[in-house]
């Protein structure tokens, strides 16, 4: 910081090499180092989750909809109602 009012940038340091710290103060670092790492492995998780449950949504619809539609095209119930008037004049 060159500059009056100039933070300075963060700098990564290796708790192992770092003198003056407790061993507390190392563990608390390897805690919050974890912490960090666990939250991006549930952000990448929930994005995946939600890419799955769309996809197993539209799979789902798909079938819904094929299903509604190929039924639709079926005559066979048509054919024996004509054939059951047919039976039923004749008797």
């Amino acid at each position: 910081p060159g500059e009056p009012g100039e933070a300075a940038f963060a700098r990564r340091i290796d708790p192992a090499r770092e003198p003056g710290l407790s061993p507390e103060q190392r563990r608390l670092m390897a805690q919050v180092e974890y912490a960090q790492r666990q939250r991006a492995l549930q952000r990448r998780l929930r994005s995946r989750n939600v890419l799955l449950a769309l996809g197993i949504g539209a799979v789902t619809f798909g079938i819904y909809g094929y299903t509604f539609y190929s039924v639709s095209q079926e005559r066979f119930l048509d054919e024996l109602e004509q054939e059951a008037e047919a039976a039923r004049a004749r008797a």
